[in-house]
């Protein structure tokens, strides 16, 4: 494991990235955390700043070019972009089913499945985990 990959990255992907590793584990913490307290709340709005941190800076990254220099994981940043005011506003309501649905999708989808895609040879997290 080296950090060699990601720290000679640009700085978009270094902040989208160091962005993204700190979402995943706040979002773990959160899962596991008791729901409903002001520190759920306080680490809450941290995550979804963090979140806005790494949809937003994707639309500085051009790796893969798909239609011009857009690829599909920019519609994913949309989605995740109309998504969290979403679940903000269900929360807000005291909607707390929807809210609970719609971080956890926002969790799965922009997290966990993007940051699979990440590992593939050839990426920097793959250079960053294997070597190379």
């Amino acid at each position: 494991m080296t950090l060699a990959p990601l720290l000679n990255a640009s700085i978009a992907i270094q902040l989208h990235a160091f962005a993204a590793i700190a979402a995943f584990a706040l979002g773990l913490m959160q899962f596991a955390r008791r729901k409903g307290t002001f520190s759920h709340r306080t680490f809450g709005w941290i995550w979804v700043m963090l979140m806005l941190i790494v949809a937003i800076s994707s639309f500085w990254i051009h790796d893969i070019k798909l239609w011009g220099i857009w690829s599909p994981i920019h519609i994913l940043s949309v989605v995740t972009l109309v998504n969290l005011p979403l679940a903000v506003w269900m929360a807000r309501k005291h909607n707390v089913r929807a809210h609970r649905y719609w971080m956890l999708g926002i969790f799965v989808g922009a997290l966990v499945i993007a940051g699979i895609f990440t590992f593939v040879p050839g990426r920097i997290m793959h250079g960053v985990i294997f070597g190379g």
